[in-house]
């Protein structure tokens, strides 16, 4: 067994997701396409010889009990193959919280790839997709780790076909300080209703038109966000904008060759230097 791995579990962000309705398990039934950013939480794993899984957090706000969802990755695992992993798991938290990024769900599906070879337990990529299902509709993405489509809840992906995704594509993030919830943005969909003065209408992007049903109910009670939207459309460097997942991060696409810390500096300026901001590009 491999004693000491170490990985980079990257953030997520949708350039459509539709919502179809709601089914009879309280889920919605979604179609989703999902792409990796270059933003990124390090992982470190080390074998214990007790009996223990130890989570260390380089973020004091997050829990690192059993609640946690890159250690009911162990466990899950633990489950399927009858074995037992003592594993201390240090985690460099980069991605935000509560932001539409994906960064717990991609956190448990590094802990479940990395101790597949740490452990040598040669688990196919679909088996590892199924147990992330059982922990979080986007932890099967994560398993995959590249471009997807996504249905159900998102549990059913489908990988990309090489050649069908566009390169790499310089975007910006800023993300208000406040987290969003995305059991809420589901929750409150149905009932949701556009808001006067904000687009919602699919934008063309060198992916395809890029829409998420969730700027809905979150532009509803989040004003903030529809208003950053439209700034971020005004300005010159930005070709598309969105909300991430149920945010609360929003996402532009970004014209090639533009400095995006020029954008970065002028949104700080305007929102307030409480706002998180991130320039990188799509995987």
């Amino acid at each position: 067994m491999t004693g000491a791995y170490e990985l980079f579990a990257p953030a997520k962000t949708n350039l459509w997701l539709r919502i179809l309705g709601r089914r009879e398990d309280g889920y919605h039934e979604i179609e989703t396409r999902m792409v990796l950013l270059d933003l990124q939480d390090r992982i470190r794993f080390q074998w214990r010889d007790d009996d223990h899984v130890v989570l260390r957090c380089s973020d004091d706000s997050l829990p690192v009990g059993e609640d946690n969802l890159a250690v009911r990755a162990v466990r899950a695992l633990e489950r399927h193959t009858n074995k037992v992993f003592s594993i201390s798991i240090d985690l460099e938290k980069r991605i935000p919280s509560g932001a539409g990024l994906g960064g717990g769900s991609s956190d448990a599906a590094a802990v479940l790839r990395a101790i597949n070879v740490m452990g040598s337990l040669f688990l196919p990529e679909d088996e590892l997709a199924a147990i992330g299902a059982q922990l979080g509709s986007d932890v099967p993405f994560f398993v995959y780790h590249r471009s997807c489509d996504c249905r159900g809840r998102g549990e059913i992906v489908t990988p990309v076909p090489e050649g069908e995704a566009p390169g790499s594509l310089p975007v910006f993030l800023i993300q208000p300080a406040f987290p969003i919830s995305a059991a809420w943005a589901y929750q409150h969909y149905a009932d949701s209703r556009e808001y006067e003065g904000f687009l919602y209408a699919p934008q063309p992007s060198p992916w395809g038109e890029m829409a998420n049903d969730l700027e809905r109910p979150v532009f509803e009670k989040y004003t903030v966000l529809g208003e950053m939207k439209s700034w971020l459309l005004a300005q010159p460097e930005v070709s598309a904008a969105l909300l991430s997942g149920s945010g609360s991060t929003m996402l532009a696409v970004l014209d090639p060759a533009v400095d995006a810390a020029v954008l970065a500096a002028r949104a700080l300026e305007r929102y307030g230097e409480t706002c998180w901001t991130f320039s990188g590009r799509t995987l």
